[in-house]
């Protein structure tokens, strides 16, 4: 069982930046794959990043065209710690951010993700 927790959400103005971070416990962390999820109210969840565990081939990141070249995905694994850099947030950056595991391999869909964070929430002003 892992335990996730995330932390780092705040208010910040457009063109800002923001570094959310999320600690784990419970498990090998460098054995999960790792992915930021986000949801904003009345809509679904939304896949934001993800990055390969310490045994998956490649070991890649991944980003959606909406965050590309903006947010920065990494992790520590000597710190347990997922880690999310935001710049030039846009005010439809604002929502609940959540950290997710799973084994392995990085996967961009929610249900792929056997373990979830409560969230940090963002907030984005104009």
């Amino acid at each position: 069982q892992v335990h996730l927790v995330e932390s780092g959400g705040g208010l910040v103005q457009a063109g800002g930046s923001l570094r959310l971070s999320c600690v784990a416990s419970g498990g090998t962390f460098a054995n999960y794959a790792m992915g930021w999820f986000r949801q904003a109210p009345g809509k679904e969840r939304e896949f934001v990043a993800a990055i390969g565990s310490a045994w998956s081939i490649g070991g890649g990141v991944y980003y959606p065209d909406s965050v590309k070249g903006r947010f920065t995905v990494s992790r520590d694994n000597a710190k347990n710690t997922l880690y999310l850099q935001m710049n030039s947030l846009k005010t439809e950056d604002t929502a609940v951010y959540y950290c997710a595991a799973r084994t392995i391999v990085a996967k961009t869909t929610a249900s792929e993700y056997n373990y979830w964070g409560q969230g940090t929430q963002v907030t984005v002003s104009s």
